[in-house]
C-alpha cells in the first residue's frame, strides 16, 4: 500500500467497499459505505467473542456480493489494545479471501 495521500484516495473506487469499525472494550460497531460515502447495509454490532470475528467477515462478504464490490478497505479506530486482535484477524482472513 502506498502511503502518499493522493495514492490512498485513488485506492478507493466504485468497486471498493469501505468499512469503518469503532472499537471498544466489549462491543464494536462497523459501518460500510461506497466510494461516495453512501451507506451500504445496516451497521453491525460485534464483539471479540463472536467466533473470532466470523460474523464481521460474513457481513463484509455479503455486502460485497449484494453491491458488486471487488475490493474492501477496512479502517479501525485503534482504542487501547482492543483493536489488535481484530486487525490481525482481518489481515489474515481478508488477504486469504482475496488472493
Amino acid at each position: 500500500m502506498n502511503y502518499k495521500q493522493n495514492d490512498k484516495i485513488n485506492q478507493v473506487n466504485e468497486f471498493t467497499l469501505v468499512v469503518g469499525a469503532d472499537i471498544a472494550k466489549h462491543k464494536h460497531y462497523a459501518r460500510a459505505v461506497d466510494f461516495r460515502g453512501i451507506e451500504l447495509g445496516k451497521p453491525l454490532k460485534f464483539t471479540n467473542l463472536d467466533d473470532r470475528f466470523q460474523g464481521l467477515l460474513q457481513w463484509i462478504h455479503q455486502l460485497m456480493k449484494d453491491h458488486q464490490k471487488l475490493n474492501v478497505l477496512v479502517g479501525v479506530e485503534p482504542t487501547g489494545q482492543y483493536w489488535l486482535s481484530l486487525a490481525e484477524f482481518l489481515r489474515e482472513e481478508i488477504s486469504r479471501s482475496f488472493l
